[in-house]
């Protein structure tokens, strides 16, 4: 009996965490209404985009582009810095891409197509645990992530409710 009380603890437990953290997922369009293309005129308009943005474990990052003028690419820092395009982390050809930021740190974007990061095609972000204070302008909620919030929600209630009548 005692092994059961432990183990549906430890569920809510689990269940409770996993309801926090979806809640606060949020989807960023990169560039927002400019999409992910050549800046025109502002080689820094990627990093100008980024500020005042809190990037959280959980959030995606939402590329819009053109598939066939466009692509985008995880890379080091190095070849972030150098828009080296060989050997990329992960490369996304067909856009829209969407990417969920699923670890702590630094992650470098750059457009592999020539020329197009050495005139700011490329974006360089850096990514806390959540959950953020409170959402940052040009982000969305995450409707997949608010749904997984529900589920998990749902789920702990009926936890507790079983948890409650086998004690």
């Amino acid at each position: 009996m005692a092994m059961k009380i432990i183990s549906m603890a430890a569920l809510v437990v689990v269940l409770a965490s996993s309801v926090l953290q979806s809640t606060y997922a949020a989807t960023y369009t990169v560039g927002d209404a400019t999409g992910w293309t050549i800046p025109i005129n502002n080689t820094e308009f990627y990093d100008d985009w980024t500020d005042n943005k809190n990037f959280v474990v959980g959030d995606v990052l939402e590329f819009n582009f053109t598939t066939g003028q466009h692509d985008v690419a995880e890379v080091t820092e190095t070849a972030y810095d150098n828009c080296t395009t060989t050997n990329p982390i992960v490369r996304y050809t067909t856009g829209p891409a969407s990417i969920i930021l699923n670890r702590t740190g630094e992650y470098h974007f750059i457009c592999t197509v020539p020329g197009h990061c050495a005139i700011g095609q490329k974006l360089s972000i850096d990514v806390r645990t959540g959950p953020s204070t409170a959402p940052t302008p040009g982000s969305t909620p995450n409707p997949s992530s608010s749904a997984s919030a529900l589920v998990a929600t749902i789920s702990l209630a009926f936890m507790s409710i079983a948890l409650a009548l086998f004690c």
